[in-house]
């Protein structure tokens, strides 16, 4: 294949509309999210991730697997979970059954706030979701993503 090659165009082309969905739909997002509740995508994914622990077996996640969940670096990730944590949103304590690892769980206060801000969340992916509908370059994207099923839970 050559850089002038149609198939790589046109796969460089469908990767720069997905690309261009993605971000207008975290912005309209991120705007929603920080008016109604003054928090950003990542701390609202990051909340949501952490919401879904549990204490059972394999209930609680580790650093690397939260940063791979909100598609972060393991410090950005840290430097997120620090500023939730001063913000009352999330505490960490010591794994009980092992000293050496940390878990991080979301505080009432961060699930109350995670509860008012799923329904901005929802409303506004939906209205980023019809409005890049419109767009004939982002239509088939838009059908692909509302044909995807939520993965069965572990």
């Amino acid at each position: 294949m050559t850089a002038t090659d149609p198939a790589l165009t046109a796969l460089a082309q469908g990767w720069c509309a997905l690309s261009l969905l993605h971000g207008r739909i975290e912005a309209h997002i991120e705007r929603a999210l920080q008016a109604g509740h003054d928090l950003s995508v990542r701390e609202y994914s990051l909340l949501d991730v952490l919401s879904r622990q549990h204490d059972g077996e394999g209930g609680h996640l580790q650093m690397k697997q939260v940063a791979d969940a909100v598609v972060l670096s393991q410090s950005a990730t840290t430097r997120l979970v620090t500023r939730l944590e001063d913000r009352g949103l999330l505490e960490r304590y010591l794994c009980p059954t092992d000293r050496r690892g940390i878990y991080t769980n979301v505080t009432e206060a961060g699930l109350a706030l995670l509860a008012a801000a799923r329904p901005t969340n929802d409303i506004a992916l939906r209205e980023a979701l019809d409005e890049a509908a419109r767009n004939p370059e982002l239509a088939p994207l838009v059908r692909v993503v509302e044909s995807l099923k939520a993965p069965a839970a572990a």
